[in-house]
């Protein structure tokens, strides 16, 4: 069996761009008297963004209407864009470049399979559009993490198949949907959390193909 495709999540993967979503919920939050802190923060990664703003919502006290979660949604994307705007390759996390390259040295497809969908800018900014093949639009992904319809669908756009792919996530519930998807599951941070991945490392920085088992390459 060979590695046909990586797929990589993004935040917290390629890029600490984890802690632009969190203060902008946290500034969201604090605008509207909502009770937030890093422990719920941790729900969301890999959560689609209205997803996410349902669980902050949970501590509000009150309904808020489909226009109001809409407003609401759109204010955390642009307090989110301003921060990113300003990412540039230095903001890459250590082994990014290297893994990405090494899969395209091997023949290896690459895709981003990221529940944001300004993740076409954030890799532009941190200039590794180059080393992607394919990009999942998250905007026509119906189903978020824990499904797995965003890693079969950067599969399909690289012409894989799902039995054939390796996927890197850092979130527990990206875990789970690469485990769903029938892929392999590689966990990028806290291995307690991470649990149910196939293996777990620090960083990207920590991981080459070699250690893929050798039924796997």
């Amino acid at each position: 069996m060979h590695v046909a495709a990586a797929i990589f999540d993004l935040d917290g993967v390629l890029a600490d761009t984890t802690q632009a979503h969190y203060l902008s919920w946290l500034r969201l939050a604090k605008e509207k008297g909502i009770y937030f802190d890093k422990q719920i923060n941790e729900r969301l990664k890999g959560v689609s963004r209205m997803a996410s703003l349902e669980i902050l919502l949970e501590r509000s006290g009150r309904e808020f209407s489909a226009a109001e979660k809409a407003s609401l949604a759109a204010g955390k994307n642009n307090y989110y864009r301003e921060i990113i705007g300003s990412l540039t390759p230095e903001d890459l996390l250590p082994g990014a470049v290297t893994v990405l390259d090494a899969c395209r040295t091997r023949g290896i497809k690459t895709a981003l399979a990221s529940a944001s969908e300004n993740a076409p800018d954030v890799i532009k900014n941190l200039g590794i559009a180059p080393l992607l093949d394919y990009i999942v639009d998250a905007k026509y992904i119906t189903n978020p993490k824990p499904h797995p319809d965003i890693f079969l669908s950067a599969a399909m756009g690289v012409d894989a198949e799902p039995r054939f792919c390796i996927a890197f996530e850092d979130a527990e519930a990206g875990i789970r949907a690469i485990r769903a998807a029938k892929m392999m599951a590689i966990g990028i941070g806290c291995r307690k959390r991470l649990c149910q991945a196939d293996m777990v490392f620090a960083s990207l920085a920590d991981f080459s193909l070699g250690m893929i088992p050798p039924f796997c390459v």
